[in-house]
């Protein structure tokens, strides 16, 4: 008599795997940012302690940006020769130790851990939206605004208790960002399960079996450089607020611990709109004034900070709403403007590496015109003329087309 083996147990087994993947995702995404927000709030002391001045104290927050102008082509090939979940990982372990090497008191180290910790965000940069195309097709919008929101939340608290945690030691900065080499230590333990994973979704499998498709390569497309210049131009304003907030309303008279919260508020309020972008995206047939809604208000951000500092927690509102609504639009756009996971993967990694690029060079810039005129005055005025050139290409990347 012959018998059939049961298949039911096969939807559990998926089910766990898709809920250990969410996790993971969401792990993943609480790291993509708090060893980089910590900075911001802790610069003057690490400029003190280093003896680095404001350009090169921007050159520091500037580098990580810089990996990720660098690698991000290199991201979907790694993957593609190595696996998507692999390259995690490893990115995972890289970034833990790029944090330790950055907080040890040895010459160098800060650089060097700094460049490595860059180099393993750009990996997630690039690959999380790519994955999330592959695996959840039908919920991407929703399961991107769900990591984005983790990475702000965390991200917002890691630049809150930056100053507490580094205490009144000179060198007290350094257990303030080693601290986080925790949190990446036990995202890598737990994405291990996803190494020796092979269940698929159906549309995984199915896209699996062609890997190497044609498509037209975003980098010969007018709609992926639209899409470019959005992601480049909100991640610089972006950066740079990040860098330079907790500096411009200390100088405005607010101490160093409330700057720090200024820059938690204007993170969490980031939060509500990355929560809110997916469900947002439904209201309109395009994305064009959505695009357009959140570019303005970071606009409205930084206009404001330049002629009315006293009201910065105001601006900082304003900023962070567009800045949340913009980081989930460019992760989505990234899949809507594509056919396929591999041309999402190559219009991500295409739009970080010259989106990067720019917004490597906001911090260093903003740092050298704070010395050369001795204010904000002129920094304030520069993020205001990008923010608004920003409105222009949010509305041409928000048209509802796609790259052939």
């Amino acid at each position: 008599m012959t018998t059939t083996a049961p298949i039911a147990p096969a939807v559990p087994a998926r089910s766990t795997r898709t809920v250990l993947l969410v996790v993971g995702i969401l792990l993943i995404g609480a790291n993509m940012r708090a060893s980089l927000t910590s900075v911001g709030p802790l610069l003057d002391d690490i400029r003190l302690d280093t003896g680095l001045s404001s350009a090169a104290g921007g050159l520091l927050t500037a580098l990580p940006l810089l990996a990720f102008a660098l690698l991000s082509p290199v991201a979907p090939v790694v993957a593609m020769r190595v696996g998507m979940e692999r390259t995690l990982w490893g990115a995972l372990l890289l970034l833990t130790v790029g944090i330790v090497l950055r907080s040890t008191p040895v010459t160098g180290a800060i650089w060097a851990g700094t460049a490595l910790l860059g180099c393993a965000i750009s990996f997630f940069n690039v690959l999380l939206p790519s994955l999330v195309k592959r695996d959840f097709a039908g919920k991407a919008a929703l399961v991107i605004g769900s990591y984005a929101a983790t990475q702000t939340v965390v991200g917002a608290v890691a630049s809150g208790i930056a100053v507490p945690m580094a205490g009144d030691e000179p060198d007290g900065w350094r257990l303030a960002l080693g601290f986080w080499a925790g949190a990446s230590a036990i995202a890598a333990a737990f994405w291990l399960p996803q190494l020796r994973s092979t269940t698929r979704p159906q549309h995984a499998r199915a896209a699996a079996l062609d890997p190497h498709p044609e498509y037209r390569s975003p980098w010969r497309s007018a709609m992926g450089w639209q899409v470019t210049a959005f992601m480049g131009l909100h991640s610089l304003v972006f950066y740079d607020v990040i860098a330079w907030l907790p500096s411009i309303v200390h100088d405005e008279g607010i101490s160093e611990t409330t700057a720090g919260w200024y820059l938690f508020v204007y993170q969490v309020v980031a939060v509500l709109s990355n929560l809110s972008t997916p469900f947002l995206m439904r209201r309109f047939p395009d994305q064009r004034t959505l695009g357009a809604l959140c570019s303005t208000l970071i606009l409205v951000g930084t206009a404001g900070l330049l002629v009315a500092p006293g009201a910065a927690l105001l601006w900082v509102v304003f900023a962070g709403l567009g800045a949340g609504v913009a980081l989930v639009l460019t992760l989505t756009l990234f899949g809507l403007r594509t056919v396929h996971h591999g041309q999402a993967a190559a219009l991500s990694g295409m739009a970080q590496c010259v989106g990067y690029t720019l917004a490597a060079a906001g911090p260093v810039v903003i740092g050298a015109l704070h010395d050369a005129t001795d204010g904000w005055t002129v920094p304030l005025a520069l993020l205001t003329a990008l923010a608004a050139v920003q409105v222009v290409f949010a509305v041409l990347a928000g048209r509802q087309r796609v790259i052939g």
